[in-house]
């Protein structure tokens, strides 16, 4: 849960990150940043921020802003029907992100999961996305990122997003944000 005014300072700190980063955005794109605060009350350390700039039955495009060591949770996007799942290319624009996916584990990660969430991250796998550099997420697949320490914006390109749909290992996580007046 967070309040409007929580809501509307991440819209602007976000904001003022894609400005920083050269990234321009219309008006009606600022006003719908969406904050993805996932229910732990902690945006700070656990959340993202997204401009979708389209999602249709084909495909989906966005921007995901991370706050400096800002987290999303460790998920994956299962199999919807006939599909396969969501498969999504992360393309570092700014920052540093810390991309965590299956695979060996890194010996010594340069990222931990959000104190009290620690039991919720199993995927260790890591990769080290900065500007230019990209990796693709296969579809129904465990992952997590993180921000460095400025903060990190990255260009996904994916299939078909449906974010009510993903699955994430703690339980406490709700995707889609609820927004209180205050």
């Amino acid at each position: 849960m967070i309040t409007r005014t929580e809501l509307r300072q991440a819209q602007a700190r976000s904001a003022e990150m894609l400005a920083t980063a050269g990234i321009v955005i219309t008006p009606q794109e600022r006003e719908n940043i969406e904050i993805a605060e996932v229910g732990l009350g902690e945006l700070k350390r656990t959340g993202l921020q997204l401009v979708v700039y389209e999602n249709n039955p084909r495909y989906c495009a966005k921007e995901l802003i991370l706050f400096p060591r800002q987290s999303f949770p460790e998920h994956l996007h299962p199999p919807v029907g006939d599909e396969a799942g969501k498969m999504e290319t992360f393309r570092c624009r700014w920052g540093k992100v810390y991309l965590y996916v299956e695979g060996p584990p890194t010996p010594q990660p340069h990222c931990q999961p959000p104190p009290g969430s620690e039991a919720f991250y199993h995927v260790w796998h890591e990769i080290e996305l900065t500007p230019g550099e990209q990796h693709t997420i296969p579809p129904n697949t465990w992952h997590w990122f993180q921000a460095g320490d400025e903060g990190c914006i990255v260009s996904e390109f994916s299939s078909t997003s449906r974010d009510e749909l993903d699955v994430f290992t703690d339980p406490r996580v709700k995707r889609l944000t609820e927004v209180v007046e205050d």
